[in-house]
Parts: C-alpha cells; sequence; structure tokens
C-alpha cells in the first residue's frame, strides 16, 4: 500500500466516521427516549438536503447555501415535531408501540420519499460544497468539503452533548431516557420530550443530508442506504447508548474504507454485516454496550 493510498484511506475514514456519526446519533436518541428505531431517519436525511438545494441554488431561490441551510433546519424541527405527533404519540402506552411504530415510521417514509419525488422529481441534483476547491497535503489533493465536514461534525456532536449535560432541557431528556415513569413524577412533560428527540433526530439526519448532498448525487430515496449504516453503526456501538454510536461510526468509517480498498465497494457493505454479527455473538449489547 502505498502513502497516497493510506491516505486517501484515512480521509475517507475521517469522512464517513463524521457522516455516520451524525447519522447515528439521532437514532441513538430517539431509541434511547422512546424506545423505538425511526425508520424515517433515512428520509429525514433526503429531505434535509432537497430543502437545502431549493433554497441555496441559483436556479431555485438561490440564497446561498449556508442561508438555506439556516432556514432548512427551522423546517426540519417542524417535520420532526409532526412525524412524532403523527407516527408515535397516538400509540403510546400499547404493548406493541415497538411493532407498530416500525410500520408507521416506514409510512412516515414512504410518503416523505413520495412527497420529494413530486414536488422536486426524479432528476438527480447535488448542493455546492461547504467549501470550494482542493486542500493540499504532502502533495496529495484532498476535497475541502470533506475537510469542512472533518472539522465541522465535532462541533456539532459537541454541541449535542453540551446540551444534553448542561441544560435543564437535555437533562430531562436524560431523565426520561432513563426513567419514564420517574421524569413525570418529577413533573417533566414526556410528551414534550418526546417530540423534542424527534425534532434534534430530525434536524441532524437534515445536516447529514446537507453534507452528503454535495458528495453524492441526490434523489428521493438517497436516504436508504445511510439509514443502513446507521442502524448498523448504532446496534455495534450498543443500544441505549449515545456515547457508544459516535465511537463506533468512526470504526465502521475505517473500516468500510479499508474493505472498500481491499474487497472492493460491491463486497464492502455484506462484509460490514458479516463484523458486526461477529460482534454481537461476542458482545450482544453491542461493542460500547451495558447491560441493564
Amino acid at each position: 500500500m502505498t502513502l497516497e493510498a493510506l491516505f486517501y484511506i484515512l480521509v475517507s475514514a475521517a469522512v464517513l466516521g463524521s457522516l455516520y456519526a451524525i447519522m447515528a446519533i439521532g437514532l441513538a436518541l430517539v431509541w434511547t427516549t422512546l424506545g423505538i428505531f425511526n425508520f424515517a431517519h433515512g428520509a429525514f436525511i433526503g429531505l434535509g438536503a432537497y430543502l437545502a438545494w431549493s433554497l441555496a441554488d441559483p436556479s431555485q431561490l438561490g440564497l446561498g447555501l449556508l442561508a438555506g441551510i439556516a432556514l432548512a433546519l427551522p423546517i426540519l424541527v417542524l417535520v420532526g415535531i409532526a412525524s412524532e405527533r403523527v407516527a408515535v404519540r397516538p400509540f403510546l402506552g400499547r404493548d406493541n408501540l415497538v411493532l407498530v411504530t416500525v410500520i408507521t415510521t416506514l409510512a412516515v417514509a414512504s410518503i416523505i420519499e413520495n412527497a420529494i419525488l413530486l414536488t422536486w422529481g426524479s432528476r438527480a441534483k447535488q448542493l455546492e460544497p461547504l467549501v470550494e476547491g482542493t486542500v493540499s497535503a504532502w502533495g496529495i489533493g484532498v476535497s475541502a468539503h470533506e475537510v469542512a465536514v472533518i472539522l465541522i461534525v465535532p462541533f456539532i456532536l459537541a454541541a449535542v452533548w453540551a446540551f444534553l449535560q448542561k441544560t435543564r432541557t437535555g437533562t430531562a431528556l436524560r431523565a426520561v431516557a432513563q426513567n419514564q415513569n420517574a421524569a413525570r413524577l418529577m413533573s417533566i412533560p414526556v410528551t414534550r420530550i418526546f417530540a423534542l428527540s424527534f425534532a434534534l433526530a430530525t434536524v441532524l439526519a437534515g445536516l447529514a443530508g446537507i453534507f452528503l448532498g454535495a458528495v453524492k448525487f441526490m434523489s428521493p430515496s438517497m436516504g436508504a442506504d445511510p439509514l443502513v449504516k446507521a442502524l448498523i453503526v448504532v446496534i455495534f456501538g450498543g443500544i441505549g447508548s449515545l456515547s457508544g454510536p459516535i465511537r463506533a461510526a468512526y470504526i465502521v468509517g475505517l473500516m468500510e474504507a479499508v474493505l472498500t480498498f481491499s474487497v472492493g465497494i460491491y463486497w464492502t457493505q455484506a462484509s460490514l454485516f458479516l463484523v458486526m454479527i461477529a460482534v454481537l455473538m461476542v458482545r450482544p449489547t453491542g461493542l460500547f454496550g451495558k447491560r441493564g
């Protein structure tokens, strides 16, 4: 392996790990607070990319990428709250909540994907990068957008951590995740916390879609593959943990970069599933999970 190949593998691993981390933390957040997997998460990834494109692209409103992102995020908050109210809240308290919400969140995903198709069409689109040009290191060029993603995502993750650890609302969210009945006894508005977790997860998914939309061509179903990767990361890192999926995201990113280079892109996803199954056979709670 040449130095150039190793450099590209490490950069690819850092980019993939950053994207998977921001995708997985939202998925893990909904799981820890509500105890369900949100299968609409992938559709939120695509919706974030299309909203930003529609607001930022010169052929549309032409507000510029930063303004497009700033205006897309409040819309995503509203979409997240509405999705929780429609797909989850009517079924709270049911014994089969997990099974029912698999169906309802899949329905939300289908509705959003078809709405994207009807609104923006099936023609491939692409967002402008966060930063134009390339960055050179040791004579090797790397996309400036990828470098920006690598640098920005840790700040986003740190902001989420600070919100959860240092604010009263974040403390309430963690209390609901730990024990919903005890949280109700402490006068914490549990249903509002559920809506908040959905809204925050939707914003994180949308940001991941925006970052991804400048790397790959956008399509109405662009969130399907990232959703699978986010599920792998959450299960691999440990269900019920928020820090585990972040660490697992970078490990999965490194494995994917190495596997893509060594066995090819077509065998990479199958290889990742095999690694995940092997880890779960040894550690059923995930790599960083703990028994409850």
